[in-house]
């Protein structure tokens, strides 16, 4: 048998691995890649593997007519909107990922990200290197509301951590919200609009998928605060980018926090990398050297799995 390993995380491991694939008989070819393949890389080569451990890769329709040999992806994390699931369902390939990985890890960026921006702390670190000595005005995040669209494991755990900083706290999700969870945090289930125009911070934990591609656009930014401050660890998609870089230019809203963005890698000439009230960082909300090595382990345990070894 033969995989192919495309997952950018797992790339650096697989030797520490290579007893258990080569136990099982299982080759491997590499596809060096600096975030993700797309559909073009694939296509190509895709007939030759039994099986692969993924990225975010461009797992298209056109992608699994090719794939012939195909039994399994096995997804690095936990994301899986970049497969074609009913196309892979259509040609008997098996998609497995690892569930709630990256609760933890995640949910802190977030909180990085707010306490930076309440604390003012990338503004005055930059003002001290310029050599200024210039106090300016913060706030305490008991003062503030945190809003969080998406309640799913990862947003659960951002509004612990919101509670626990004594934040108000207004959640909004498609799907019920339970009565014991929402007292447990003192949550309150609103509307987006309700949510957009009371919180000071908003972050984004959504599935991207057809209904929730830029979910927030030039009509959500209207809503928000003059003063509120939007997080997407999620997925790029969810925010439509340019009506982001023009709410932030005109001061419609303060400013944000992003991990993921509408094409990665981030565009070295996008506007974003030079606005003053946007933090940026590359994808890597995930990173936790414990979280990694378990879902290093359960990737493999998967594409075993998916190759009906195990």
């Amino acid at each position: 048998m033969k995989i192919l390993i495309t997952a950018p995380y797992f790339q650096p491991v697989p030797l520490k691995y290579s007893d258990i694939l080569n136990q099982h008989h299982i080759d491997f070819d590499m596809f060096e890649v600096e975030e993700k393949c797309f559909e073009s890389d694939l296509i190509p080569i895709i007939h030759q593997y039994d099986g692969v451990i993924a990225g975010d890769d461009q797992f298209t329709s056109e992608v699994f007519e090719k794939a012939i040999m195909l039994k399994v992806i096995s997804k690095w994390g936990t994301g899986i909107d970049s497969i074609d699931l009913k196309s892979a369902k259509k040609h008997g390939v098996k998609v497995l990922n690892t569930a709630d990985a990256f609760i933890m890890p995640v949910a802190q960026t977030v909180f990085g990200y707010i306490l930076s921006f309440a604390r003012n702390i990338h503004n005055q670190n930059t003002s001290m290197k310029k050599g200024k000595w210039k106090k300016v005005e913060s706030v305490s995040l008991s003062e503030s509301s945190l809003g969080v669209i998406g309640l799913g494991s990862i947003g659960k755990e951002v509004f612990r951590l919101g509670k626990a900083f004594g934040m108000e706290l207004y959640g909004y999700d498609i799907s019920e919200i339970s009565k014991e969870y929402i007292k447990e945090t003192g949550t309150k289930i609103v509307s987006k609009d309700t949510l957009l125009r009371k919180s000071d911070f908003v972050s984004l934990h959504c599935v991207l998928n057809k209904t929730t591609k830029h979910i927030i656009g030039a009509e959500d930014f209207n809503l928000m605060k003059s003063n509120a401050v939007l997080i997407n660890t999620a997925r790029g998609p969810l925010i439509n980018e340019l009506d982001l870089i023009k709410a932030i230019n005109s001061k419609t809203i303060f400013g944000a926090g992003l991990d993921v963005f509408e094409k990665e890698p981030l565009d070295p000439q996008s506007p974003l990398r030079s606005m003053d009230n946007v933090l940026l960082t590359p994808h890597n909300s995930n990173s936790s050297p414990g979280v990694r090595e378990y879902v290093h382990e359960n990737t493999l345990n998967n594409l075993l799995t998916g190759l009906g070894i195990i």
